[in-house]
């Protein structure tokens, strides 16, 4: 009634190219998020599956509740048998260990500063 015909056609056209610029900022965001985060939590996954699944007999392994053993037995593909104290065994699934150390590579401990430094002080 108010709004003459070729007002309303006039803005219909110009809708859809308003509509693409409102749509854009949300696509940057998402590609923005994707190069941030979900990449990054990828790869991260990755290496975690590739240490876990790399775990063997004799390595220093470390749960994701604290607990520090040398493997000695390597049950099958979900779980590893590792010792945490003499006589003392225990079954964890390969998914809940959170780092391997190499065989010999000691832990660092406190005041731990080298050769170098013990040998000047």
């Amino acid at each position: 009634m108010l709004i003459t015909p070729a007002y309303a056609q006039a803005a219909a056209g110009g809708d859809t190219n308003s509509m693409l610029m409102s749509l854009l900022p949300f696509a940057l965001i998402f590609v923005i998020m994707y190069f941030l985060i979900l990449r990054p939590q990828q790869k991260k996954v990755k290496d975690h599956a590739e240490l876990v699944k790399n775990i063997r007999r004799g390595d220093t392994v470390v749960t994701t509740g604290g607990l520090v053993g040398k493997v000695t037995k390597v049950v099958d593909d979900d779980q590893i048998e590792f010792e945490i104290s003499d006589g003392v065994r225990v079954r964890q699934m390969r998914q809940m260990i959170s780092g391997v150390r190499a065989k010999g590579e000691p832990a660092k401990e406190k005041g731990d500063f080298g050769k170098d430094e013990t040998a000047a002080g």
